[in-house]
């Protein structure tokens, strides 16, 4: 079994579902005690989110690669960027590492694909939502079209991100103002959501809404498990 590299606490509370959703996927595959070979190294969300708002995403990448160098030489195969938004600094963290990085945008277009998803709406922080790192990923690389909330709406998935489930508050009112905007992206033509920010799945789930969702932390931790598990 290959050892899974984690860069974590981007907030915590979805790297546990990271960490609970890889170690459950290994053990659905290999049954018995078998459990997930994991190196993870955890950040302090503080200075990640000061420095995202600032601006300052060069410092970002430097503390995130650090982190990663730590993480391969405690033994990772590969790594993973337990957040969409910090694939933002994917390629600056590549640099300086000799192992590949499971990119959270490919999970989640191969499983798009497999549904035959072409045209697909898209929730996240307004990094994730408004920047091209990712949804250009989703575009160039696999011919998904992509569309985003309108600005206000956008602002309010954001606020509801950082200031309630990055803090682990679950809200009823905010789960409403969610599946109304997924509602919209519908009527603007998307036959599927993308849950862009690994928290959000903390707040809404399939049966909140009958709109198809795509749960970025769940389908990244899977793509994980499965290239921990292959003997090629």
């Amino acid at each position: 079994m290959k050892t899974i590299g984690l860069l974590g606490g981007m907030s915590w509370e979805s790297t546990l579902s990271y960490y609970k959703s890889i170690n459950e996927g290994v053990k659905e595959k290999l049954g018995g005690l078998n459990s997930a070979k994991i190196c993870m190294y955890s950040v302090n969300f503080e200075e990640i989110e000061k420095l995202q708002h600032s601006g300052h995403w060069d410092e970002t990448a430097r503390i995130l690669s650090d982190a990663a160098v730590s993480v391969e030489k405690g033994g990772a195969d590969f790594i993973l960027i337990c957040t969409n938004t910090m694939h933002k600094i994917a390629p600056e963290i590549e640099a300086n590492i000799n192992i590949p990085i499971l990119h959270i945008a490919d999970a989640t277009a191969e499983k798009l694909l497999e549904s035959g998803i072409k045209k697909v709406g898209l929730l996240g922080t307004n990094f994730t939502m408004e920047q091209d790192f990712y949804k250009g990923r989703l575009t160039e690389k696999f011919g998904i079209e992509v569309v985003v909330p309108e600005k206000h709406d956008r602002l309010k998935v954001h606020e509801i991100i950082y200031q309630e489930l990055c803090r682990g508050e679950i809200k009823d009112d905010s789960r409403t103002v969610y599946t109304q905007i997924i509602d919209k992206l519908r009527n603007q033509g998307a036959d599927a959501v993308i849950l862009g920010c690994t928290e959000i799945a903390l707040l809404v789930q399939q049966q909140h809404t009958i709109v198809p969702l795509f749960d970025t932390t769940a389908i990244h931790a899977e793509a994980a498990v499965r290239l921990a598990t292959n003997k090629d």
